[in-house]
């Protein structure tokens, strides 16, 4: 035993002395595009001579460090195959071994790309148990997750927490996106040749977050943001002391405007205020789960306790934990404490000369930016607490919606640890790995700009444009559609997942070299993370498969081509639907609305007319103009082509017009 610890001791102590820095996807077990010029970068002293070497053709290729101390060279790479090794040496050898030739494949986007084969937050894949034990099946495709981080200027370095590249089996694979994992295990099939995954996601981010500032700046409505970004401090401790009184100045504002439309809105956080009108919640708990879920903006949460004798006097401890977004906390009226972030653990005191024996009143000022809201607790819980005396301050809480979002001065916006402002993921997290060289991306992204569905035809085309500029080449970029989520449809309705699908429609046309994976039918209402990720990584592949490596396969479902008016009907017609449409699970087909001059929508009947049309009309409509096909957030439509891909959701109006609202 004390051999094995000093032989380790002595090979740690080797690698803190070479100088060479590598990137975690320069490590054993990588994977290298095939065919191509492939860079391989790293920092060492400045000046000095770096020699890399490749197994596969003994050719060495010579960089020599810049006055930062970094070097980069380009390796052609031969037809898929390995294992290979690859030696760095800067003086001191550093040798990279089981590194494949294959195809390498960024996968990224929000959660639901970032969703693991199994666990993590309760998310759990179909078949996970099966899936994660299969994966040790398939040890030519290799895994590397890019740790999450943000930064306002683009960095040069990125972390992961596994060390780099590792070999596919049950516990690399267990914690990696499992739709870019199915979507390998199709490539690695079909094409016979090792896969490599980068996983770089972040869950409920923006795409304009994955955008350069300088791809940005050609976008008016962020314009302003990008400048206010490149003129910020570099310390974050500076930046948050800015961010903290810009904070403080907008909680005056907007106090003030809340006192201009309730007048007695200056009596809120004190003890005896009306409370008539507010409503009842269990806190803590996620406000974003009941009646109040629609509402963004502030909110007032308040209770009474009962303070013992034995407290009076004394300074207490008040454990809020996580409050969903922003708070301020009041004891009796005066303001105990104050954070922004809905990840911070609240922990307040309470000084003694506020306590009194009686009844007291804590109340916030709770500002939701979106998504949950209310006092999320550590653990479920929240207490009050007297040195070792502590008691639950959870159950029933009074509270009333104030301002909307809309109605109120506009949120300075938090720059440290944010991960929804603009550029600050692609600076962090894709800027360093540029220009490893890959095959293509794949992307799951769409839920977090679904507020600004017009917006994103233009944002999501110029965010490609932007990763392809800055790897200099047009690579394949494959779009996952929103899946179905929320309520099913009762009827025709208006839906922002509807607008933000097509959205990824028109960027889809928009964009060269691209593709759109549909899965309107494997979403679920009461999860907006649809555990039928093998269908998904399954049906971009489709679009690999077809697109860039050229197999003669359907990659579509059908797609709205044209509509023209036959009376009292339309008669639509499809492309990708060469083997004709079908309704799947029911006789009728279902998922058509229509309308007419007066622009309102009715449930539609529907019939196949040929191989790729479909007739529709209602009796409620005799001169129709427009209609539309899986319209809703959780539309019921069953429309199919004979591979059995679904028809893609689409509209033959857009009457709201091109335009998104100004900043």
């Amino acid at each position: 035993m004390k051999l094995k610890t000093l032989f380790f001791a002595l090979t740690m102590a080797l690698s803190a002395n070479a100088q060479v820095k590598l990137l975690p996807i320069f490590t054993d077990n990588m994977v290298l595009q095939q065919q191509t010029q492939a860079p391989i970068w790293g920092e060492t002293k400045a000046g000095k001579s770096v020699v890399v070497t490749t197994s596969w053709d003994n050719v060495s290729y010579q960089s020599k460090a810049d006055a930062k101390g970094r070097w980069q060279v380009k390796v052609k790479t031969p037809k898929a195959g390995g294992p290979f090794t690859i030696t760095i040496n800067d003086g001191k050898r550093v040798t990279l071994k089981n590194v494949m030739i294959g195809e390498v494949w960024i996968c990224t986007g929000q959660s639901n790309m970032e969703m693991p084969l199994r666990g993590g937050r309760g998310w759990q894949v179909k078949n996970h148990d099966e899936e994660v034990a299969a994966a040790a099946q398939h040890p030519n495709i290799r895994l590397v997750k890019i740790d999450r981080n943000t930064n306002t200027a683009p960095l040069t370095t990125v972390t992961s927490e596994r060390g780099g590249w590792e070999v596919c089996s049950p516990e690399s694979a267990e914690k990696f996106s499992a739709t870019g994992y199915f979507f390998g295990r199709e490539i690695e099939k079909y094409q016979n040749v090792p896969v490599g995954l980068i996983m770089d996601c972040w869950g409920g981010t923006v795409a304009e977050a994955w955008t350069s500032g300088e791809a940005l700046n050609a976008m008016p409505y962020f314009r302003e943001q990008v400048k206010r970004l490149g003129s910020l401090p570099e310390s974050a401790e500076e930046r948050q002391k800015m961010y903290s009184a810009e904070v403080e100045e907008w909680n005056k504002v907007s106090a003030a405007k809340e006192a201009e439309k309730f007048s007695d809105a200056p009596t809120w956080s004190q003890p005896g205020a009306d409370l008539s009108g507010w409503k009842d919640a269990q806190q803590p708990g996620n406000l974003g789960d009941n009646e109040f879920s629609s509402f963004d903006g502030i909110f007032w949460i308040r209770r009474t306790i009962d303070i013992p004798a034995a407290w009076a006097g004394k300074d207490l401890t008040l454990r809020l934990g996580n409050v969903d977004d922003i708070d301020q906390t009041f004891f009796n009226g005066e303001k105990v404490g104050a954070m922004v972030g809905y990840s911070l653990n609240r922990v307040y005191t309470i000084p003694g000369r506020l306590v009194k024996q009686g009844q007291a009143t804590l109340s916030l000022r709770v500002l939701d930016t979106g998504g949950g809201a209310g006092i999320i607790g550590y653990n479920g819980k929240m207490t009050i607490a007297c040195g070792s005396d502590e008691r639950s301050i959870a159950g029933t809480w009074k509270v009333k919606m104030t301002l909307p979002t809309y109605d109120m001065p506009r949120l300075p916006q938090n720059t440290i640890g944010n991960p929804n402002v603009p550029t600050v993921l692609y600076n962090a997290m894709l800027a360093p790995i540029i220009p490893y060289a890959i095959k293509g991306a794949i992307w799951y992204q769409g839920e977090a700009n679904a507020d600004r569905a017009y917006q994103y035809r233009d944002l999501l085309p110029v965010m490609i444009r932007d990763w392809r500029h800055q790897w200099g080449y047009d690579f394949p970029f494959y779009i996952v559609q929103l899946a179905n989520y929320m309520a099913p449809e009762k009827g025709p309705e208006e839906s922002a997942w509807a607008e933000l699908r097509e959205a990824q429609v028109i960027a889809n046309e928009r964009t060269e070299n691209s593709g759109l994976a549909c899965i309107i039918d494997i979403g679920e209402a009461n999860d907006i993370h649809p555990q039928n990720k093998q269908e998904v990584g399954r049906r971009l592949s489709l679009l690999a498969r077809a697109l860039t490596y050229g197999e003669n396969i359907e990659y579509s479902g059908p797609k709205y081509k044209a509509s023209r008016i036959a009376k009292n009907r339309m008669i639509i017609e499809f492309d990708h639907a060469e083997s004709g449409l079908k309704a799947v699970g029911s006789r009728d087909e279902k998922g058509f609305t229509i309308a007419g001059i007066d622009h309102k929508f009715h449930p539609a009947k529907a019939r196949i007319t040929g191989k790729n049309t479909i007739e529709v009309w209602a009796d409620e409509v005799d001169f129709p103009i427009a209609v539309r096909y899986g319209w809703a957030n959780n539309p019921n439509c069953n429309i199919y082509n004979g591979e059995g891909l679904p028809m893609i959701p689409f509209r033959t109006d857009d009457w709201q017009g091109l335009t998104y609202p100004a900043q």
